[in-house]
């Protein structure tokens, strides 16, 4: 009878353990976890990929939420073809993905003409901060994605440009506090190494409007800065004004 019982009980255990672990078809690589600081955009910016193929792959729809502990896919399913819905929610990992070049490739001709009256509009953007450039830009390593942009602790960090928070956070290990603007539905900056944000997500902002001070990194004050071109970096010192 007892051991009738402890079988009884271990399978309980175990069943329970299993209603808390997610399908095996969301395990592995391809998938992500989402964690309580995590939003769309912080998730995308991560790895490499469009909030907007976020929000389709996981069938998320506009101002849909994301939650911690959700699974989220990070490869474009199989099965699924054209956009359907863009807004909300995250994936899995993979920075240089071929396959989410050619999504973006796709919806970027698409944007082509509303970035073009829009806020993004590069001959007019400015430095997020004075100073000198320590690193060279280069894709294939992940903290030269970016320039490190020399300065003093507390310097002012500005708005490249018009443009909407939609990232302001702690939660991307190697950024420290960092904080997205979004500026088109093609470009993104992002300002990272910061000592305070001072701007909230959802805040909209004005080109040269402070929002953040200069932290350290490696016992250096500095900005880490990055332009992103339909979720992929590219060089800010081809899109920036020369000082």
């Amino acid at each position: 009878m007892k051991s009738q019982l402890f079988i009884l009980i271990a399978t309980l255990l175990l069943a329970g353990c299993a209603g808390n672990r997610a399908p095996a078809e969301q395990r592995g690589p391809g998938w992500y976890t989402v964690k309580p600081s995590d939003t769309l955009y912080s998730i995308a910016w991560r790895y490499g990929l469009e909030h907007e193929q976020l929000a389709q792959w996981n069938q998320i729809g506009d101002n849909e939420p994301i939650f911690p502990g959700q699974r989220l896919r990070l490869l474009k399913p199989y099965n699924q073809s054209t956009p359907a819905v863009s807004a909300g929610a995250s994936i899995v990992p993979q920075a240089d993905d071929k396959g989410s070049d050619s999504a973006a490739t796709a919806s970027s001709s698409t944007r082509a003409g509303s970035d073009t009256a829009g806020m993004a509009n590069p001959s007019a953007w400015i430095w997020p901060t004075p100073g000198k450039p320590l690193n060279t830009f280069l894709v294939t390593r992940l903290d030269r994605r970016g320039i490190e942009i020399a300065g003093k602790p507390g310097q002012a960090v500005v708005a490249m440009a018009d443009g909407k928070v939609v990232y302001s956070g702690n939660g991307l290990a190697g950024y420290g506090n960092l904080i997205i603007i979004k500026h088109s539905e093609t470009y993104l900056s992002a300002y990272a190494y910061c000592q305070e944000r001072l701007v909230q997500e959802g805040a909209s902002v004005k080109a040269g409007k402070q929002v953040a001070t200069m932290g350290q990194k490696d016992n250096l004050a500095k900005l880490y800065f990055e332009i992103r071109r339909n979720g992929k970096p590219v060089d800010p010192l081809k899109y920036l004004p020369k000082q």
